[in-house]
Parts: C-alpha cells; structure tokens; sequence
C-alpha cells in the first residue's frame, strides 16, 4: 500500500508537463493498493514476531514484488513502447541502483518517464526496505532481523542508535539531506530544476541513470563533474560514518575510519595510474580538464554509480582497470554496490598475514581494522562470499554464453551488473537492448542477486533454509 503512493509523483509531473502519460502511472497505482489492502485486510489481526528466517525471505520478496511493481508504468507506457522484459529490466537495474538500461533516445521521453525512472533509484539507493524498518515496529513487528538482513557489508550487528525504528530514520534524514543538497548544486552548476532533481536521486543513490543520452557528458560543464564527483564520494561513503559526524560534530571521524582510508587511496592510487597511461597514449597533454574528467570517470565506476563522459575515448587496457574498480565498489553500509572496500582490505590484510606466517611459521599475527582485532568467523565468512561470487560469477556467464556470442561484451555486462556498476563494453557499452530476453532475464537476477549481495537470495535455495 504504501509502495503504490510512490506513483503519485510521477503523476505529478505529468499534470506539470503534460506529456499524456498519466495512465501508465494511476492504473498501477490503483492495483498496488487495492492488493495491498487486500493482503493487510486478511492479515489485519495477526501478529507474530520476525525471525531470522522470516527476515531473509521478506528482503527478498519485497525486492522482487517492487521490481515488478515498478515494472507495470514501463509496461503500460506507450511511449516508450516495452515489452514486460524490457520493462522488468529496466525496473531491476533502477531499484538496484544499478544504472543499467535498455532505453535509447532518452532525450525525447516523456518528462513523466524520465522522473519515474530517477525515482526509482531514489528508493532503492539507501534500500527501500530501511522505510518498511521505520514502520513495520509501528505494526507491532521487530526490525532489527530485517535490518541485519538489508544492511550491506560484513558487519552488520553495529547500530547507529539504540533502536532500530531511530536507526532508519536517521538513514533517511541523512539520505534526504544529502539529495537536496546535491540537486541544489546542480542547479547552481547550470542544471534545469527538472534535471538537477532527476541527477541529485541517481547521484547520491549511486545508480547512474540520466534523462539524456549522453549521461553526464550532455552538460561539458566541470563544475557539474565536480559537484557529480563530490556527492558520488558521499553517497559511496558509510552512512554510519555520516551519521556520527552529525551526532558528534567532528569530521575526524571521516579521518579515523580503516575502510574509508582504503577507499580514499584505491581512488587516489587509481586516478594517478590512469592519468599517467593517459599521458603516456599522448592524449591532451598537460590539460587541467583532462584531469577532472579522468578523475570523473574512476569516481563513477569505483562508487558503482555508472556516469559517463563523453570527452575521452579511453584506449588500452583503461576500460577493463574501470570495471575492475567497480566490482570493488564503495564502503559498506553505503548506497554503492560491489564486493565493499572493507572486505577487499581484510582480505588483503589476511593476505599480508599469510605471507607472514609463511616466513615466521610460529609467529602470532591479528588481522585488525584500525585497533580493533578481527575474530576469525568474520575472515572465513569474507572469504565464503569471495568463493561463492565467484561461483555465481562462472555460472551465470556460462548461461549466458548459452544463447549469446559476443563474450567480451557478456563478461563485462555481468561485471556491470553484478557488481551493480551499470557500465559494460562493446555492444553494451551504451545500452543494453541488443540482448536477448534470456540474457536480460539473466541479468535481472544478478542485479538482484548483487544489491543483496548473494547470501541473503542463496540462502533461500538451501533445503535447510525450509525445516522448522
């Protein structure tokens, strides 16, 4: 029911711009409450409280039911013109914030279309189940199982305050805040107000998608790269760490976060190495916008956001060093997609230990993050999730190479979706509407599959997951 008050304003700014696109929007909004009244009136009387099992399957149907949910607008459109697939696709890849598309010619969409499409990134980009977690408790239901199921990262049990109906509205604020901020610069940076709303919700959500074709590139202005690059950076950082700069008013806490300082120099390390292999294939020598816009790229790829530019054509082995960032993605606990930077630096860590214990066999070496010692199930579960990604890795690319043929562009369009970057190469480098239906199919699932990261729909797979 209260998913249906999310088309309200795209009917909104249809009335506004009268573009004729006002059915697509109120014939699903009628559906969507009249079901969800329906289920809430049968249920009504009946109470029971959340388990762990319960939380793992309601995080995966309520991203499943708004996929499709979010789908039925597209569907109904008649312009554009989608069929369900198409549609779904396009519905997955926003909630995700994934930022894939299957969309051409964005520029001559209805205004309606576009603002329903940056909305949904909206939604999904601090996790629209966090709103279900401020209101569910109200229903007279605990949400600290869900909560644990929905937060990414590894670490999961860290409360931002001592409720967790508290915890998820000061998520929101903050995630409110930082979106009207942004849409604000924007506009300040030359942005219409339509377009510097329709960026600030892909921008902080880290999801990518535009209302132009040419993504960031349509504007060649720097100061919107810059005012892009800063909130990407936000939007990909903890919001835990946001959230104790506010209470304690001390931006050193930015200062002393591990995972935040890891981030901070993969981006900074990234961003010289490129510069340099830039300088060195002798394109635009000494140019301070050259900088910017390589600086902008790594930022949209390494917080899985997915903007472009369209001002360089990056040659060698460039594009692939992208991808490869953003299957690192951003912090945990943040709107970014990917492995996280802090499993990645434990990993590392672990590795370093390894190396260690190899050249000192009875030495006694703690992996640590900051100070603090990291207890050894917390390693053994990093390193589950790397082995069974990169299972799932392996075998959806085998089902896709079942029904396509171009594998440099399979491969980088199920890092791009995976990994929730957006961004693939070859013959979805801009879109990906050349792919068969399978292979859209195949991908909805890895978006899905990537945002939850693996576990939390892997786990309903398993027959254990089923005995009471």
């Amino acid at each position: 029911m209260i998913l249906s008050l999310t088309f309200i304003p795209p009917v909104m700014v249809e009335q506004w711009y009268q573009d004729g696109s006002i059915l697509p929007f109120m014939l699903p909004f009628a559906f969507t409450l009249g079901v969800g009244f329906i289920f809430w009136f049968l249920a009504r009387h009946y109470k029971h409280p959340l388990r762990t099992h319960d939380g793992f399957l309601i995080v995966v149907l309520f991203w499943v039911t708004a996929c499709f949910v979010g789908s039925l607008p597209l569907t109904l459109a008649f312009f554009p013109k989608l069929s369900f697939t198409d549609a779904f696709f396009e519905s997955v890849s926003g909630i995700t914030t994934t930022g894939s598309t299957i969309l051409a010619d964005l520029d001559g969409l209805p205004h309606s279309i576009l603002y329903y499409r940056q909305q949904l990134q909206f939604l999904g980009g601090i996790s629209i189940i966090l709103l279900a977690v401020a209101i569910i408790p109200t229903l007279g239901i605990g949400g600290m199982q869900l909560f644990r199921t929905e937060i990414s990262g590894p670490v999961k049990d860290d409360k931002l305050t001592p409720r967790i109906t508290q915890t998820a509205k000061a998520i929101w604020i903050i995630y409110l805040s930082m979106t009207v901020a942004c849409a604000f610069f924007y506009w300040l940076a030359g942005m219409s107000c339509f377009d510097a709303i329709s960026h600030s919700f892909s921008t902080v959500s880290t999801g990518g998608f535009s209302t132009h074709d040419a993504s960031i590139g349509f504007y060649h202005s720097l100061y919107v790269k810059l005012v892009a690059i800063i909130f990407m950076f936000l939007g990909a950082i903890s919001f835990n760490l946001h959230f104790l700069v506010f209470k304690r008013k001390k931006l050193s806490v930015y200062f002393q976060d591990p995972e935040l300082s890891f981030f901070v120099r993969l981006l900074l390390t990234s961003a010289v190495i490129i510069l340099m292999a830039l300088v060195f294939y002798g394109h635009q020598k000494h140019s301070p916008v050259l900088a910017v816009d390589a600086f902008f790229e790594i930022s949209s790829l390494l917080t899985t956001t997915g903007f472009w530019t369209t001002n360089i054509p990056f040659p060698g082995f460039i594009p692939m060093m992208l991808l490869f960032l953003g299957v690192v993605g951003g912090c945990s606990g943040s709107t970014s997609g990917g492995l996280k930077a802090v499993r990645v630096l434990l990993l590392q860590k672990q590795g370093t230990r390894e190396i260690r214990r190899l050249i000192h066999p009875h030495g006694q070496y703690v992996v640590k993050l900051g100070n603090n010692p990291i207890g050894t199930r917390v390693i053994e579960a990093i390193w589950g999730f790397f082995a069974i990604y990169f299972v799932v890795f392996i075998v959806l690319l085998l089902m896709l190479l079942a029904v396509e043929e171009d594998f440099y562009s399979i491969v980088t369009a199920l890092m791009a979706t995976l990994s929730n970057t957006g961004r693939g190469l070859g013959q979805v480098a801009s879109d990906f509407s050349s792919l068969s239906n399978y292979a859209k199919w195949i991908l909805s699932f890895a978006m899905v599959a990537g945002r939850l990261e693996i576990f939390t729909i892997l786990v309903l797979l398993s027959p254990t997951f089923w005995r009471r």
